[in-house]
């Protein structure tokens, strides 16, 4: 089970993942500057924050199966849309409808944990099924630029769009939730009111503010950083763009192990994830000296272990909802996270592309290397202790 939601979130990078590597031939070929560039992620991140609000709350309604299904269909048919651009309107349009899919895959998956694996083992299982985001980005810069020298742009737009489409059919034959989850499913549900009431939910979304739009940057602009900065061409950023990722998926196991072992040793769960976050987060800061050192060689194995930090990071905060609350409700959880981050793509997505043109990726390295630090404050003192609660009076 496990395995179809890990292949899931590659196939969820790969589309993501495309525009990214395609980028430095539509920036050309549109005459686009980084600010135009980053307004087309914002309309990604805008439908992925709406629709994050939207998309957890229905898969807890619809069900694991179906309401996966319904997400993946969509994000995989606005992928293929890509291929019918014709400027950056259109371009924009499309990332809109990709990101309206894509917000469903972490609730969904988050979901699949929970009715799956018991607390000591759902850190690692979120790791595993998040690793996917990694291994769609490593066969990304490969495989898309592959395909684009080969048969052109447009056609890696359409390939990737249509392995979602394979996924599915597998999907609808396979997946079932275990009958002992389902009866839990129809016991009281905590509204929407009650959830955003709590703490844990506010704090959780607030941390994601600061925290996932570092890695929106890595999807976003590596492969530009590396052509502007760097002075990489299209066949060099297919054969080095996919290593800090390939970095990055060791994160989402070991982020699952560190938590697994402290637990082991008598540690609280509470203070066991939270320490995983904290070793993890600091490694995230070695994106500020990744973009002053001279040896592009040496650039990228920083970004690697800063991207390794984040993986760490998001295998325990993935957890996290389940360690709290009940299971017919974390998809919402998790959508509504999910505003939190996309509200935070969005605005650092324009900052990004601003500071870009008006000066360099030096500013900007340092900001998102000093964020998850800010996320790190928050969540220890804004999340309050993890432990389970049946009723929003135990909140």
């Amino acid at each position: 089970m496990i395995a179809l939601v890990f292949v899931a979130t590659a196939i969820n990078y790969l589309d993501r993942q495309t525009l990214s590597v395609v980028a430095p031939v539509l920036i050309d070929l549109y005459h686009m500057s980084n600010e135009t560039y980053s307004r087309i992620i914002f309309a990604f991140m805008l439908a992925y924050t709406v629709m994050n609000g939207v998309s957890g709350p229905l898969i807890d309604r619809l069900g694991t199966r179906r309401g996966y299904g319904w997400t993946t269909a969509l994000w995989s048919a606005s992928a293929m849309l890509h291929a019918f651009t014709i400027g950056p309107w259109s371009l924009g349009t499309f990332r809109f409808l990709l990101g309206m899919g894509e917000a469903g895959n972490w609730p969904a998956g988050v979901k699949v944990v929970a009715e799956w694996f018991p607390v000591r083992e759902r850190a690692l299982a979120s790791g595993i099924f998040n690793s996917g985001s990694a291994v769609g980005a490593v066969l990304a810069p490969p495989l898309v630029v592959w395909v684009v020298l080969k048969f052109g742009w447009r056609a890696s737009f359409l390939v990737v769009g249509a392995c979602g489409f394979v996924w599915l059919g597998i999907w609808l034959l396979t997946y079932y939730t275990p009958a002992m989850i389902e009866k839990k499913e129809t016991s009281h549900r905590l509204s929407i009111r009650e959830l955003l009431s709590t703490r844990f939910v506010w704090g959780f979304m607030v941390s994601k503010i600061f925290l996932d739009p570092v890695w929106y940057f890595y999807i976003f602009w590596f492969p530009a950083y590396l052509k502007q900065a760097r002075h990489f061409d299209l066949a060099a950023i297919g054969k080095y763009a996919w290593i800090p990722f390939l970095v990055a998926g060791a994160g989402n196991i070991l982020g699952g192990w560190v938590a697994a072992a402290l637990l082991r040793r008598g540690t609280r769960l509470s203070l066991a994830r939270k320490l995983s976050v904290t070793i993890f987060a600091c490694l995230m800061a070695l994106t500020i000296p990744a973009v002053l050192v001279k040896d592009v060689r040496v650039s990228i194995a920083l970004i690697s272990v800063a991207m390794l930090g984040y993986t760490g990071v998001t295998a325990n905060m993935l957890a996290m909802p389940a360690d709290v609350f009940p299971q017919n409700v974390l998809a919402s959880i998790w959508g509504y996270a999910g505003l939190g981050s996309g509200f935070g793509g969005m605005l650092f997505a324009l900052i990004t592309g601003w500071l870009v043109d008006h000066y360099s990726y030096v500013p900007v390295f340092i900001g998102f290397g000093l964020m998850p630090l800010v996320a790190l404050f928050i969540i220890w003192t804004l999340l309050g202790p993890l432990r389970p609660v049946q009723t929003i009076a135990e909140l």
